[in-house]
């Protein structure tokens, strides 16, 4: 398991046609062979295929953890989004797999972006009868779609706080509220869901994390910040087109993201992603030693944050020390997958 994911996000960044031999058809009979399909998807799209590695993956063990599962998630959901014509088949196809695996489906659904997706929910519920719950809350608003998640939480205004008083709550009442600051895996699926697409929309939600790499209060936006910053460097070192797609975006983007976009397309263009990382480090580390900026108070701050660890994680895979065992992620966004087992060591 220890190259599971730092694999997937390390095709994810090769250049396509390395893997060109590879089979058309045939069952994936390792994580290498679904990795090397799923590397070179985009110059190659066989979503008919989807079925059968989604059905690998499960037998394999990738969704047994949902904090590490996020760029399969993402990857799944591209690859539905954008052939809706042949998604109920494919929807229809992946369902074989066990069902305690299958909240990886209901998820990929809600998270294709599609307009049809709540109807996709809809007509595959029966076959998914122990997700009932949660495709209930996926259609009712209580969970929310990729597109709806926020960055940071908010507290309510007053049109939420007055409508909420006259409703008794609400279509609020019970909501799951997700965050980017708090799911490190939502990056993941953004992930996931450009290597599927080539898609800008996941991209510009990269980019809007970017001012955090600056953060001096919150270590989970520190970190945040620095992953989008470093992921998207590494990335596009080795992606023109996410290059292309960087440089354009620079010039529509507010000052305190422009700034930190120029650094990235500098260290992309130049091939040197290190000095990003050791950046990030440093100041990951004065944070936990000073405090927040704010405040300074120890009393306030306790440990340091999940957040953090996962960084961490990046560094030990990049610089090539996975015999550590963790699940990181390199060329790519470190998972939930990599905090979770950091923090429990």
């Amino acid at each position: 398991m220890r190259r599971l994911i730092a694999l997937f996000i390390i095709i994810g960044a090769l250049v396509a046609p390395a893997w060109a031999a590879l089979p058309l058809g045939g069952e994936f009979s390792s994580m290498d062979a679904i990795g090397k399909w799923l590397a070179n998807y985009r110059a190659r799209p066989q979503p008919a295929r989807l079925p059968t590695a989604v059905r690998a993956l499960s037998a394999l063990g990738a969704f047994k953890e949902p904090e590490g599962a996020g760029v399969y998630v993402g990857f799944i959901a591209g690859v539905l989004g954008s052939n809706p014509d042949r998604a109920e088949e494919i929807i229809g196809r992946m369902l074989s797999i066990a069902p305690v695996d299958q909240w990886v489906i209901v998820r990929a659904i809600a998270y294709s972006g599609h307009p049809d997706w709540q109807r996709w929910l809809r007509k595959y519920a029966d076959r998914m009868p122990i997700r009932k719950a949660m495709i209930e809350k996926y259609l009712d608003g209580r969970l929310q779609t990729l597109d709806e998640v926020a960055l940071e939480k908010k507290g309510p205004n007053l049109w939420d706080r007055l409508r909420d008083h006259l409703q008794g709550g609400g279509d609020r009442k019970g909501a799951i509220e997700l965050t980017f600051e708090k799911s490190p895996e939502l990056l993941d699926t953004l992930w996931g869901y450009y290597f599927a697409t080539g898609s800008e929309r996941p991209i510009t939600r990269i980019i809007a994390l970017l001012p955090w790499a600056n953060e001096r209060d919150s270590v989970d936006k520190l970190t945040m910040g620095n992953m989008a910053k470093y992921t998207l460097a590494s990335n596009a070192a080795r992606d023109a087109s996410l290059l292309a797609m960087l440089k354009q975006a620079r010039n529509t983007q507010p000052k305190k993201i422009a700034s930190v976009l120029n650094e990235v397309i500098d260290a992309a263009e130049s091939v040197e992603t290190t000095h990003l990382r050791k950046d990030a480090l440093a100041a990951i580390e004065e944070l936990k030693r000073k405090g927040p900026g704010s405040k300074r108070d120890w009393s306030t701050w306790g440990t340091i944050g999940q957040g953090a660890l996962a960084l961490g994680c990046i560094v030990a895979a990049t610089t090539g020390h996975v015999e550590f065992g963790l699940p990181c992620m390199i060329g790519g966004a470190a998972s939930g997958a990599a905090i979770s087992v950091i923090s429990s060591q």
